[in-house]
């Protein structure tokens, strides 16, 4: 091995409906290519960021951005520059707006490709939050209760986000047409078979 990169990200709902994305980059060399007989990974770069995100706006509201450990004593005086996403909606055009506000010498290019990374979570994590919310207010699940096939409109944001969703391809073609009930991943199909709970 001469490199490691990891990267980290996790969503949470917070109490005021609003969403928190958390998330890591650290890159480390293996323990002795860098400094002999060292038993102990060495860090180069960890970049944190923790954002949050107005719903359903996806605008983010709040940034903050740490530097754990960085190579070059320079390194966190862009730290506040960071704070230049608050204001950004974090759904479409928002990779086009990161590199224009921190591409190249306007940034810190590993916490911009963190920044990058982090963005999907907040398109993932849409459902979810219905979900949390649903049920912690005693609904059924909105994607287990009965539903009709034209009642759930979310697929709509997903429309030319990946080959899947092309406007012009099949499952959107279908979507619009009423013919697909509801969209759950295969991975939820089959472990719902395995658990034998059976949905309508």
């Amino acid at each position: 091995m001469l490199h490691n990169r990891e990267y980290r990200a996790e969503a949470y709902r917070l109490e005021d409906g609003r969403l928190l994305i958390q998330g890591g980059l650290r890159d480390q060399k293996p323990p002795g290519l860098f400094i002999p007989n060292d038993p102990e990974p060495l860090t180069i770069h960890h970049m944190m960021l923790s954002i949050i995100v107005g719903m359903p706006s996806m605008v983010i509201e709040e940034v903050q951005t740490e530097f754990p450990a960085h190579p070059q004593p320079s390194c966190p005086s862009i730290i506040d520059h960071y704070d230049n996403l608050v204001g950004l909606s974090i759904s479409r055009g928002f990779t086009h707006k990161v590199r224009e506000l921190f591409g190249g010498p306007r940034g810190c290019s590993h916490t911009t490709m963190l920044l990058q990374a982090m963005a999907p979570i907040a398109m993932q994590s849409f459902k979810s939050m219905e979900i949390a919310a649903s049920t912690e207010d005693g609904n059924p699940h909105p994607l287990l209760g009965k539903q009709s096939r034209h009642e759930d409109t979310s697929w709509k944001r997903l429309v030319n986000t990946c080959h899947i969703w092309a406007e012009d391809g099949e499952q959107v073609t279908l979507r619009e047409k009423g013919e697909l009930r509801r969209m759950l991943p295969i991975t939820m199909e089959r472990r719902l078979e395995e658990l034998g709970i059976v949905t309508d």
